[in-house]
This record gives C-alpha cells, sequence and structure tokens, in this order.
C-alpha cells in the first residue's frame, strides 16, 4: 500500500484548502483511508475517515461542519476539504490506511496499517 499526500501549505483564518492522498496497492475489498493530524506538542488525532465498500464517513467534533471528505469512484484519491480554517487547525496532516474497515467510527479508524509521509497545514495571518 502507498499513500502520498499533497495539498498543504500556509492559508489565512477563514480560509479553505484541499488535501490529496494518492491511494494505490490494495488488495482487500474493505479498507478505510484516514485523515489524522499532530500539531506541536498535541497527540496524534483522528480528522476524518472515509470507508471503501460502503462509503461511510467519520469526523471528529473539531472539525464537523467545516471539513469534507471525498473520493474519486475508486478511491485512488481521497480528498479532504477544509473550509473555515482556523490556527487550531495547524499540524501535519496525514493520510492513512485501515484494512478490514466496513463502517467508519472512532474505535475502527484509529489504528492505521499504513501511513503517508504527511503535509504540513498551516493557518495563520
Amino acid at each position: 500500500v502507498q499513500l502520498v499526500e499533497s495539498g498543504g501549505g500556509l492559508v489565512q483564518p477563514g480560509g479553505s484548502l484541499t488535501l490529496s492522498c494518492a491511494a494505490s496497492g490494495f488488495y482487500f475489498a474493505d479498507y478505510a483511508i484516514v485523515w489524522f493530524r499532530q500539531a506541536p506538542g498535541k497527540e496524534r488525532e483522528v480528522v476524518s475517515c472515509l470507508t471503501s465498500s460502503e462509503r461511510t464517513t467519520y469526523y471528529a467534533d473539531s472539525v464537523k461542519g467545516r471539513f469534507s471528505i471525498s473520493s474519486d469512484d475508486a478511491m485512488n484519491t481521497v480528498y479532504l476539504q477544509m473550509n473555515s480554517l482556523k490556527p487550531d487547525d495547524t499540524a501535519i496532516y496525514y493520510c492513512a490506511a485501515v484494512l478490514g474497515v466496513v463502517i467508519a467510527a472512532p474505535d475502527t479508524c484509529r489504528r492505521p496499517d499504513n501511513w503517508g509521509q504527511g503535509t504540513q497545514v498551516t493557518v495563520s495571518s
């Protein structure tokens, strides 16, 4: 499995940014693509999760209503649309894969089997 993130950068508060995760090498029918983030001095947290077969989604409370996860039909690319960005959203964002997941939920999405390299998102004026 290979995961490659892109789309990070510097954005002003209130702005928008879209992250992309190019995913390949899956031989399982059921898996989830998860966006994590880790800010300096903080624990890594699940931001959002999308499952391959049922296309269920999960969002952390801190991003609900502002972020949206989506993908192309084959889930070769998974997107994280981030709107109304706040300085607290500043972090390294990682794309990850969890195998064998059918329903997106905090407990099913939080133990990835594979990781991308991460992309920096900075929200600052």
